[in-house]
């Protein structure tokens, strides 16, 4: 069992790099940037040629990976401690990115490199920065959980912008530079997978240096512990995941999460396709396939991983100041009803935007409030460990909701019978968090 380290650090240095490690990890909400260098569309040639399914089967491999490797990693970083995990995990992610480019156009491989090994990399390292922050802000737990994955979302857009920017911005980037705007070649989209994960490498490992834990029995200065509220009356209390997966609040948090995923990641998944989907998206209503497909970038690059970002911090605050099962419940009536309009935004790019930016801002609050959530109801000295399985969730509704979504693509019906039943889903989740108590009897 990994002791804690005596240490006078300044505890906002942890925040730092917990940022710096979770831009990296934000890789896995860029794949968009891929997808067509990676199977080519109506006005653009690639040499890999895979299909929508094999791009998809990629993300979602990746999601289900590192849904399943935060629960190794949070038991790892309890064994090992938190600052040889996060290592390992930008070891994983830097080299699968690195091996998955020198593979070329072979599907299984890069799926093996890309979504299985930089999947698991992602996980190791991603529970990292929550278990330590918590620790270390016992008095803001919300915020802290935001801070500590806002570089995720966020760093979608920088990778995204590096990667595959939008023509309407002016510039190039590293898979356009040289192949230019009609045709992807092998050489340009996997010498930026390399890039990408020497990045990545670099990134997570001098993050990892000051994930420690505080001292035992370390509290903030002036900070007492708020046993009178009934939120954090419990927060002396410790659970093991043997004895949380025997309480309510365990699978009300899990059932939540799942359908917070599911309707984030569909629209993730498949902004581009639904943007340039010939009677639902922007084509529908007089645009070409270009400014579509640009309408789609922009939407996907810029302004749901800004506002997931954002979401991330705002949500966790909020909830800080009216409580995790008020601010679960908002958000998740927010996000039914934007998940119906986004049906509707695809008649003019601005709201298009706007819809985007709200589904971001939404689902980036999953990741503040899920955390805070599990160390309020079962401690935050196994939050790492506990989060694991909590966020499990996580990956059953990144295989769900973007398969939902590409089912109804196959079958040639409107997006529509998508986003509805993601909408219905997130309106039952509110039904859950009121339902929902953060009291362990």
């Amino acid at each position: 069992m990994a002791k804690k380290e005596a240490t006078t650090i300044n505890r906002w240095i942890i925040v730092i790099g917990a940022i710096m490690i979770q831009l990296a990890l934000g890789a896995i909400y860029a794949w968009s940037a891929f997808t067509t260098p990676l199977q080519g569309n109506e006005t653009a040639i690639s040499e890999f040629a895979f299909n929508k399914t094999q791009t998809q089967a990629i993300f979602s491999a990746g999601l289900a990976t590192f849904a399943v490797f935060t629960i190794i990693g949070g038991r790892l970083q309890k064994i090992y401690g938190p600052r040889k995990i996060a290592f390992l995990g930008g070891i994983c992610l830097g080299l699968g990115y690195i091996l998955g480019s020198f593979v070329g156009a072979n599907f299984l491989l890069k799926l093996l490199f890309i979504g299985i090994l930089g999947g698991a990399g992602i996980g190791l390292a991603y529970v990292v920065p929550i278990a330590v922050g918590v620790k270390w802000f016992p008095d803001k737990k919300g915020l802290v959980s935001g801070l500590a994955v806002a570089g995720f979302g966020f760093g979608a857009l920088i990778w995204i912008l590096m990667a595959n920017p939008p023509s309407i911005l002016g510039f190039n980037g590293f898979i356009t530079q040289q192949a230019g705007p009609l045709s992807y070649t092998i050489a340009n989209v996997d010498e930026t997978f390399r890039l990408y994960g020497v990045i990545f490498l670099i990134l997570v490992i001098i993050g990892s240096f000051v994930m420690i834990n505080p001292p035992d029995s370390w509290k903030p200065k002036g900070w007492k512990s708020l046993s009178d509220k009934s939120e954090n009356s419990k927060e002396s209390k410790s659970l093991f995941p043997r004895q949380m997966l025997r309480t309510r609040q365990f699978y009300l948090l899990w059932l939540m999460f799942c359908i917070g995923a599911l309707a984030g990641l569909m629209v993730i998944g498949n902004i581009q396709n639904f943007a340039k989907n010939p009677t639902d998206g922007f084509m529908g209503h007089g645009y070409n396939v270009v400014q579509a497909v640009d309408f789609a970038v922009i939407g996907a690059a810029v302004c749901l991983p800004i506002f997931n970002g954002i979401g991330r911090i705002v949500w966790g605050q909020v909830s800080d100041k009216i409580g995790r099962r008020r601010a679960l419940l908002s958000m998740f009536l927010f996000q039914g009803i934007t998940m119906i309009i986004f049906f509707y935004s695809t008649s003019n790019p601005y709201f298009f935007y706007i819809i985007a930016a709200l589904i971001g801002f939404n689902f980036g609050g999953n990741f503040a409030l899920f955390p805070a959530a599990t160390a309020d109801s079962f401690g935050s000295e196994n939050v790492g460990l506990n989060y694991g399985f909590v966020f499990m969730s996580y990956g059953v509704g990144g295989i769900v909701g973007p398969i939902l979504a590409g089912a109804v693509q196959d079958a040639g019906l409107s997006f529509l019978y998508a986003f509805i039943p993601a909408a219905a889903m997130c309106f039952i989740a509110a039904i859950l968090a009121i339902i929902y108590n953060p009291e362990v009897k």
